[in-house]
């Protein structure tokens, strides 16, 4: 159950979240690690839509925590049983969206690195999960990526959508597209070198954290962060 003892929308500096070490299936409040070829008996015993039946997600922050997930879906009504399998994905890795999250975080969003690959979970959704994951990522727009993604047994699968950010990525001193890191440090990172940022936010994470949950707060702390990006 540690892959479940908080999630990001509870504790904001825990982002990304707990995520597994191995594929597996997202089983209600469970994580059952294995193969993801033995899925599909997991979803046959459940009465859920088979793989070939799903839609395939790079998940590229939170999404890819089972904890995470389970909110998502059981704030929406929908089952949370869904198959999770990591892959390598040419071509991205995850950024720092130029936006503070309503739950008081800032998010991991997409950004480009070309002759790089990621190691991701990819999650099989159903028409429902989709639809729902979808109503959670206002910020963001599902599009495909460009290139299939090897599974870790060597499987290619066809290109999978990817959540792109609606508000660009941040940039480091040099002009880089920062990588995303542990949230707490990176708030940290970012309120150190932005005085406007501190000026609204406060000091601290913890105080970012608290702050932004006002709407006010939170819309000038976006603009801060689109500023620099």
């Amino acid at each position: 159950m540690e892959l479940f003892a908080d999630d990001p929308m509870a504790a904001p500096l825990t982002y990304p979240g707990r995520i597994p070490e191995r594929s597996g299936v997202l089983d209600g409040d469970a994580y059952v690690p294995g193969e993801w070829r033995a899925a599909g008996e997991l979803l046959a015993a459940r009465g859920c839509a088979p793989l070939e039946a799903r839609h395939r997600v790079v998940a590229v922050g939170s999404n890819a925590a089972p904890g995470q997930l389970r909110r998502k879906f059981s704030n929406h009504g929908v089952r949370p049983v869904v198959p999770m399998a990591l892959a390598d994905v040419p071509g991205i890795a995850p950024g720092v969206s130029a936006h503070v999250s309503r739950w008081g975080y800032v998010p991991a969003a997409p950004v480009r690195t070309p002759g790089e690959s990621s190691r991701l979970f990819v999650l099989w959704l159903d028409e429902r999960q989709l639809a729902a994951l979808d109503l959670t990522e206002p910020n963001y727009v599902r599009r495909p990526l460009t290139d299939p993604v090897t599974l870790e047994d060597g499987t290619r699968l066809p290109p999978p959508f990817v959540y792109e950010g609606r508000h660009g990525c941040l940039a480091d001193g040099d002009g880089r597209p920062r990588r995303l890191t542990a949230q707490r440090p990176l708030i940290a990172s970012l309120l150190d070198a932005s005085a406007a940022l501190r000026h609204v936010c406060g000091d601290t994470p913890e105080e970012f954290v608290e702050n932004v949950r006002d709407d006010t707060v939170r819309e000038a702390a976006t603009r801060i962060l689109q500023h620099h990006k």
